[in-house]
């Protein structure tokens, strides 16, 4: 069985969205698992959110094209949860989820505490901002 065949079959049994390259490498060699990820991603069945994330993709029932298989903040929560770092949501978000201001925020931003995170998470023009 190619090495295609069963990224695939591991796409199809995973029930999450994100998937990491860590979890597809016992597959086979990292230039091989390298090589398959970026034919998906070419093919349009992956989309790349970092450096080994990526996302499944399905077809949108509007327009009949390829997108990412979630909204955006569920990938990127999603893939912060996988990768074993814990962030909260930003000021303005945490404002508003108390309702003391009705401005909903439009960027994606996330608290990292004290933490220092420089991974670019991105998804199309759309990109998580952190703050301290």
């Amino acid at each position: 069985m190619k090495l295609e065949d069963k990224l695939a079959r591991f796409l199809e049994r995973d029930t999450g969205v994100v998937i990491l390259r860590s979890e597809v490498a016992p597959l086979g060699s990292a230039a091989q698992v390298g090589r398959v990820l970026a034919k998906m991603v070419r093919d349009g069945r992956l989309v790349r959110v970092s450096i080994g994330v990526y996302c499944k993709t399905r077809v949108n029932k509007f327009t009949g094209r390829l997108a990412p298989a979630a909204p955006f903040e569920t990938i990127a929560a999603e893939a912060f949860r996988k990768l074993g770092i814990e962030v909260l949501p930003g000021r303005l978000a945490r404002e508003y989820n108390e309702r003391s201001t009705t401005q909903v925020p439009m960027t994606p931003v996330v608290s990292t505490g004290k933490r220092r995170i420089r991974r670019k998470i991105q998804v199309g023009s759309k990109t998580v901002k952190y703050e301290r």
